[in-house]
């Protein structure tokens, strides 16, 4: 199981190679710290898909200074919230979030992520942070090159 945290340009800033899946839920809050922590900001806006849902997890990312917080709440009964989910920058979110699930696709592809060639969970560890730090160079580049065209 591993966890793959994304920012804009498709830039990978975490990952966790976890032991035990843990609740998706109980990760929105630590994910947007890390953001924090890394990038010196926290993100406008937080995309995630139904199982990172928690009123809890919401409010901890508002508290943290996120403005928008697109995290559909599937099993919702309240009218507002279904209406939320339908404003234009939460569907916004959820379509940059539906994009983000290709990053571990692509790093399944791309850098073999499909079969770990190391033993033990050093070596998993090792392998993931490996196809992450190639997939960066990779986007990375990408991203200098749009820049440099620009100028």
């Amino acid at each position: 199981m591993i966890k793959v945290q994304e920012a804009e340009k498709q830039i990978i800033v975490d990952y966790a190679v976890l032991e035990k899946r843990p609740s998706d839920s109980d990760l929105l809050a630590p994910a947007i710290e890390i953001h924090q922590q890394r990038l010196g900001r926290v993100p406008d806006l937080v995309a995630a898909d139904a199982a990172f849902y928690s009123t809890a997890g919401e409010k901890a990312a508002h508290q943290l200074g996120v403005k928008y917080v697109s995290v559909p709440n599937r099993s919702t009964q309240s009218k507002e919230r279904k209406t939320l989910q339908k404003t234009r920058w939460f569907k916004k979110g959820q379509k940059w979030r539906t994009g983000c699930e290709g990053r571990i696709s692509v790093l399944k592809r791309r850098h073999g992520l499909t079969r770990c060639r190391y033993k033990e969970e050093r070596g998993m560890k090792r392998w993931v942070g490996l196809a992450v730090i190639s997939d960066n160079l990779i986007n990375i580049g990408r991203a200098l090159a749009v820049k440099a065209d620009k100028s």
